[in-house]
């Protein structure tokens, strides 16, 4: 369903106002530099790292809601990397993304079942009152009940959970073949979270969605995806079938995160990787392997070389030179 192909995203850094003036770029943010992947249909690729590795920009430029700087995007056979006006539109309703603030992309002034319906009107797919027949019995779908109560709210009048919930039923009223969910539960409650999560999978299985599920929370990519994608400062690490990923983690930087994710039972991992310090500024990022500045494990190959990604096991790839 999705090809990515030496995907990147650089942000121009800007001075000055002599520098915006005259159009002269200081540097530029690598939020995504140069990674690929693929996703299949009915397949969830979970999308996992700290903040600011590129999660979020790489969902974003795979859907076209920023342009990519370089790379192949491809789209269920069709090259999207370029398109632009109507064709990119017609492709709009099998392409939809959930936020990871839903306040943040709902109407404040409309009301949430009119901001399900809205979609259905503007691609087509329905005439006003069909689409609003519909949007009741999504509110329905998504446990917003009664629904002619929550028809008529507005975002304010809603807890952050029931928010989400409407923005799921407005990206899935348009059955999409393909779905980026960013971030869908970090900003919902420890108690809610099981319910949401079992809500998009739900809606995945119904509609063979291929899905990009992005989170900081390996523990929730662990229920979800199919496969794992590690990120870190722009790159993808390793790659790989989610329990092989999770039970033999070859880069020391996925074996950090599964360190860090609470359990009272005792963890398998095969060394303990303790990493130090901060993700190195995206706008300087260090030679060689980016890693090596927090990695105990870095030689002098790692401060002079990238390294290439290589297949560990069947279908499970990573880039380090020290893998475990």
């Amino acid at each position: 369903m999705l090809e990515v192909i030496d995907l990147k995203k650089y942000f121009p850094v800007e001075g000055g106002i002599i520098d915006r003036i005259i159009g002269r770029v200081k540097g530029y943010v690598k939020a995504v530099d140069g990674i690929s992947f693929t996703v299949d249909r009915g397949e969830t690729l979970g999308l996992i790292g700290e903040s600011g590795c590129g999660k979020t920009t790489t969902g974003k430029v795979v859907l076209r809601l920023l342009e990519p700087t370089s790379g192949k995007i491809i789209f269920d056979g069709i090259d999207i990397t370029r398109l632009k006006g109507e064709e990119l539109r017609k492709l709009r309703r099998r392409m939809q993304m959930i936020f990871q603030d839903p306040f943040a992309n709902l109407d404040p002034r409309m009301p949430v079942g009119d901001q399900i319906a809205e979609p259905l009107i503007e691609h087509g797919l329905m005439e006003e009152e069909e689409a609003k027949e519909f949007a009741y019995k999504m509110l329905g779908r998504v446990g917003l009940t009664p629904v002619e109560d929550f028809y008529e709210r507005l975002p304010l009048n809603l807890s952050g959970g029931q928010r989400q919930r409407v923005v799921i039923a407005r990206a899935m009223s348009l059955k999409p073949d393909f779905v980026v969910a960013d971030e869908a539960v970090s900003m919902i409650d420890v108690s809610m979270r099981a319910s949401i999560v079992k809500l998009l999978l739900e809606f995945k299985k119904e509609l063979n969605q291929a899905m990009i599920f992005i989170t900081h929370d390996i523990s929730i990519g662990r229920l979800v995806a199919d496969r794992i994608a590690v990120m870190y400062l722009g790159k993808i690490v390793e790659i790989g079938r989610t329990e092989d990923v999770i039970n033999n983690p070859a880069h020391p930087y996925t074996q950090a995160l599964l360190a860090a994710v609470p359990t009272i039972e005792e963890k398998k991992i095969k060394t303990k990787i303790e990493i130090k310090g901060e993700v190195a500024d995206p706008k300087n990022i260090p030679p060689g392997c980016r890693f090596h500045t927090r990695c105990p494990l870095a030689t002098e190959i790692c401060m002079k070389e990238e390294p290439k990604m290589i297949e560990v096991e069947k279908d499970h790839f990573v880039a380090c030179h020290h893998h475990i």
